[in-house]
């Protein structure tokens, strides 16, 4: 038997399932793979041959097509860090045991840098034991920080959301004829895509945000304030857009002051509160209304207006992974490379995950304005295809429908 596992980690995206997707209709067109197995909760799920049957739970048309513009990891997601097998073998023997047992010969892991680091480790140990299982990644993540891929799967979709939310925020704001500033906090810790995403906001001539800060420029408290003041001069209603990670010039996050100093298994601190402390300080200095808005989970959820670009993607990249991994290829990512912005061409192809996993691709300076508070026509073109299209949703009582796998 050569059958194949496929597994999701990290946060949820609304196109994670579309990757998901995508491996199992390269199962359904290949004769390479007898059966098709998914993990509970990612690689926990692995260690612990927690696995589910693929081939009985999604079997027609319907539940693929339900399943594809389904949020959330369908499988289930963790966060669990695997440490060298040199360190501890004891994951990794429990984890060839579950291929043994399943008789395992490809392995796709979906999901961010954690996930890929992961593959590196696995695929790694896998060949160094002799044992002949693929290991592919596929990307995933909202934050749009993998290394030698143009864009991730997820991204398209939180940016089209946060447009969205941002161009009907920037029409409410402007109702009134009072000084006031409302703030929004858009995910990003170290890398400022999907606040720089907001911008998107103008491409129908609206204003969009009036500022943006990205956590790749440092954070002058004094600056900000001279910028909400000359904005404020012009109109009484201005918006604000801040990644939740910049930071000022000490190196201190901007949130310290209102998070709990409490880290994740990754030992990543938790840091929401930029846009409290914002309004904190907006309040102290300038004496107006101010409002903070953190988007939060949503950014990640929000199926309902994801990128149509981006869920036919992440069905492609699944499929890609599925191929290399039947090709023979392991320890390696399935990636996109653009070709040209307008008209908007790509190409799917695969790099070496060890240049993928530890590394993370942040927003280039120079499509930073140098006033620091907004973006540039390069970040723009760049942006605008990725949320193009929109979804077919199903709806059932009103609502779009879901697929549950358990």
């Amino acid at each position: 038997m050569n059958n194949l596992l496929v597994a999701q980690s990290g946060g949820p995206t609304a196109a994670i399932n579309a990757t998901l997707v995508g491996v199992l209709q390269g199962v359904r067109t290949s004769t390479k793979v007898d059966k098709v197995y998914g993990a509970k909760n990612g690689i926990e799920g692995v260690i612990n041959g927690n696995l589910l049957d693929l081939n009985d739970l999604v079997k027609d048309t319907h539940a693929i097509d339900t399943l594809t513009y389904t949020p959330a990891s369908a499988l289930g997601s963790c966060r669990y860090k695997m440490k060298d097998w040199k360190v501890n073998e004891e994951p990794y023997k429990k984890i060839i045991e579950t291929f043994r047992k399943y008789d395992i010969k490809y392995f796709i892991y979906i999901g961010g840098n954690d996930s890929m680091d992961t593959v590196d480790k696995l695929s790694e140990y896998c060949m160094i034991n002799s044992l002949d299982v693929k290991v592919m990644g596929g990307p995933k993540t909202i934050d749009n920080d993998l290394n030698l891929t143009d864009h991730c799967p997820g991204f398209g979709s939180a940016a089209k959301y946060i447009a969205t939310t941002i161009s009907e925020l920037e029409r409410d704001i402007n109702v009134y004829d009072i000084p006031a500033v409302t703030i929004v906090e858009i995910m990003g810790r170290n890398a400022g895509w999907l606040t720089a995403a907001s911008a998107l906001a103008r491409v129908n001539g609206g204003s969009g945000p009036d500022l943006i800060y990205l956590c790749e420029k440092t954070f002058d408290y004094d600056r900000y304030i001279q910028d909400v003041k000359d904005k404020l001069a012009k109109k009484p209603g201005i918006l604000v857009a801040v990644s939740e990670g910049i930071k000022d010039g000490t190196g201190a996050y901007v949130s310290d002051s209102m998070s709990s100093g409490a880290v994740d298994n990754f030992g990543h601190k938790y840091i929401a509160g930029a846009a409290r402390a914002l309004e904190q300080l907006t309040r102290e200095r300038i004496g107006c209304k101010v409002r903070a808005v953190e988007l939060n989970l949503m950014q990640r959820a929000a199926a309902h207006i994801a990128s149509e670009t981006d869920i036919q993607e992440s069905i492609l990249l699944g499929l890609k992974a599925f191929n290399c991994a039947v090709e023979g290829e392991t320890g390696r990512m399935a990636a996109i490379k653009r070709i040209s912005n307008d008209p908007y061409l790509v190409e799917f192809t695969s790099v070496p995950v060890s240049e993928v996993a530890n590394h993370e691709k942040t927003v280039p300076i120079d499509w930073i304005t140098p006033e620091g508070n907004d973006v540039t026509e390069e970040m723009m073109a760049y942006l605008r295809p990725l949320i193009i299209g929109e979804v077919n949703l199903k709806y059932g009582n009103g609502i779009p429908k879901q697929y549950r796998l358990y």
